[in-house]
């Protein structure tokens, strides 16, 4: 199956990103590669362009389309590291950092890897497929108090408790394998009006799993702090959110780093001395278009938020 993600809101995000042709840039979320091609397109042979993904065949699916580039690298890697990343490079800023916080098309339409609500699969869910935990053992493993905690907290679901309660009443009689076995419990809790109602049923619960299983949010915060750091004066950093909680924190983040004094609010002069970072380039996220909307509905809960260092 090939390895696609459909690049969103590409072109603000490359304008976005005030690319320099001999700049350095990080993808942290490389998948397809359809945003790193866009990035790698605007460099001279200066320029340098290093591609992070978890998921190795994001990895050699990126390879393949930008074989033509020779000022590519490529790491096999969680972006949680890109501190760490850069300095085993021997780089020690850069002028740009992207973040794709979406799940790839490949990933949500390859049945075997256990994201999709849509399709049959073993419970999986791991972005990177050597880690140890799973959905299934999230599914399984987890207490009631746990799943409920997951569910409601990182998929904002008000039926939390429920299906909590049906997913443990359920693993008693066996072991829950499968994604759609999971859609049919998560149905069942919820009750026939809401079912009729708004999204997938199972939506909200399975953003809970994986979020949970790739400990996305605790990911997000660290590397966010890391990114800033490691970004040149004046090197900008783009990152897209599909959720409220992802867009909480990087919001969150970003406005600390702009404003981090801690004085009180009535204090004539700053006493705690700590400096502002970033300016914050977009005041209010900025969403797909109507047109980018009707061509990929995938981006619908996508929203971009763009700093600069200063």
């Amino acid at each position: 199956m090939e390895f696609k993600h459909k690049p969103i809101m590409l072109n603000e995000i490359v304008d976005g990103l005030n690319i320099k042709e001999n700049g350095i840039y990080v993808d942290c979320t490389m998948g397809g590669a359809g945003h790193s091609e866009a990035i790698v397109r605007r460099l001279s042979k200066d320029g340098k362009l290093i591609g992070i993904d978890q998921d190795i065949e994001a990895i050699n699916a990126s390879k393949k389309r930008l074989e033509a580039f020779e000022n590519v690298i490529y790491v096999n890697d969680n972006f949680y590291n890109i501190k760490n990343i850069l300095n085993t490079l021997n780089i020690t800023g850069v002028d740009g950092i992207l973040m794709d916080l979406g799940v790839s098309s490949y990933q949500l339409d390859n049945g075997e890897r256990g994201f999709s609500y849509m399709q049959d699969a073993p419970l999986d869910m791991r972005m990177n497929r050597e880690n140890e935990i799973s959905a299934y053992d999230v599914v399984n493993g987890y207490d009631k108090g746990e799943l409920e905690k997951i569910i409601r907290d990182y998929g904002e679901e008000k039926f939390a408790r429920r299906i909590a309660d049906f997913i443990v009443k359920a693993r008693e009689n066996k072991k829950i394998e499968t994604t759609l076995e999971l859609v049919d419990i998560i149905k069942a809790a919820i009750p026939a009006k809401a079912r009729r109602e708004g999204p997938h049923p199972a939506k909200r619960t399975f953003q809970a799993i994986r979020i949970e299983v790739n400990e996305e949010l605790t990911v997000l915060s660290k590397a966010v702090d890391s990114a800033i750091e490691m970004l040149n004066s004046k090197g900008r950093m783009a990152v897209i959110t599909f959720h409220s909680l992802e867009d909480r924190i990087v919001k969150s983040k970003f406005k600390t780093q702009e404003n981090p004094c801690t004085c009180p609010p009535d204090f004539p002069i700053c006493q705690c001395g700590k400096k502002p970072q970033v300016k914050i380039i977009t005041r209010k996220p900025m969403e797909p278009s109507e047109n980018e909307l009707e061509e990929n509905p995938r981006s619908r809960s996508a929203k971009l938020r763009i700093i600069e260092k200063l």
